[in-house]
């Protein structure tokens, strides 16, 4: 871990530092040697709640915040959810940050959304396209509200000198991801529907859209040891992309996944369902120069991981 921080044995606070990606960026950080990690619970700090985000900046007395915690979902869930997702979101960046400035944190991690793209953005996703158009209508309030935390970021850094970087990661997939169909995002999402046709005896599964949108899938574990390059190396205000630099349809996907899994039944597209967004890749150029990230899990090897995961919690 880099020196740069006043204090030899630096306090960090992990947001999110419990959940999916989270989880991964507190390992990361303690094979670098960072003993003093704090993860605010929600039933302890409420981060949507300003009395409970100066509480925990007085107990913990952090060095540096790495914010992933974030209230998000799938299109479904970003479809029923729209103004909570867009009001929790919102709140609790603007409270971690403005408040981290006033007790002296001296480096801030904000973690954005690919959603904050607009929704027909040329591809690959070049960062400076970020403000080129509206986002995907169905995750539009959700990347809006992360989206903020780069306004933020970009003028506190103008006015107060405050360092605070923000990044920007593609589709996170890998083990111990949301499998519950009311959050799950699309790779875990497959997988159960497969295995759960394959258990029941069924010879098809529904999967929403036509296939033609296509995604970038970034491993879990790529995404940490980007997170944290960036925490350990970058000190702009330029917001930066995190991806695996390629892209696949999600009728590629599926095909993938059903090999995968094993299951050899139908698969039947209902269009009545929302594709989302019509393309996803990022630009990962920025990334690699300035801090010397470059994913390092294959798709196919990523998939076969993430389905032995699936596979060992169904025993």
């Amino acid at each position: 871990m880099s020196s740069s921080f006043r204090h030899n044995d630096p306090t960090f606070v992990v947001t999110g530092g419990a959940g999916f990606l989270g989880s991964a960026v507190v390992k990361v950080l303690s094979d670098r040697g960072i003993t003093r990690l704090f993860i605010p619970r929600k039933a302890q700090y409420d981060l949507t709640r300003e009395a409970d985000v100066i509480r925990l900046y007085r107990d913990t007395r952090p060095n540096a915040v790495v914010h992933l915690a974030a209230n998000v979902g799938g299109i479904g869930a970003n479809q029923e959810n729209p103004g909570r997702f867009f009001y929790d979101n919102l709140l609790m960046g603007a409270f971690l940050m403005e408040h981290a400035r006033l007790s002296g944190v001296e480096k801030f991690v904000a973690v954005g959304t690919v959603c904050s793209y607009p929704k027909f953005t040329p591809t690959p996703f070049k960062e400076d396209d970020l403000w080129n158009g509206y986002p995907e209508e169905t995750n539009a309030p959700y990347g809006l509200a992360k989206k903020m935390l780069l306004v933020q970021s970009q003028a506190y850094r103008a006015q107060y000198g405050f360092n605070s970087i923000f990044l920007l990661p593609a589709n996170l997939y890998g083990p111990s991801d949301h499998v519950d169909p009311s959050r799950s995002h699309v790779i875990p999402a497959l997988i159960k529907k497969c295995y759960d046709a394959i258990k029941d005896g069924r010879k098809e599964i529904v999967v929403w859209g036509d296939g033609t949108p296509t995604r970038e899938f970034l491993y879990v574990d790529d995404a940490a040891e980007g997170i944290v390059l960036a925490l350990e190396r970058y000190e702009k205000s330029d917001p930066v992309n995190l991806g695996s630099g390629s892209e696949i349809s999600i009728k590629d996907l599926v095909t993938l996944i059903t090999a995968l899994t094993g299951f050899d039944g139908q698969v039947v597209w209902d269009t009545t369902r929302p594709n989302g967004q019509p393309r996803r890749q990022l630009d990962t150029t920025r990334a690699e120069r300035e801090f010397g990230f470059k994913a390092r899990v294959p798709l196919e090897e990523g998939l076969r991981k993430t389905i032995d995961w699936y596979k060992q919690i169904q025993l």
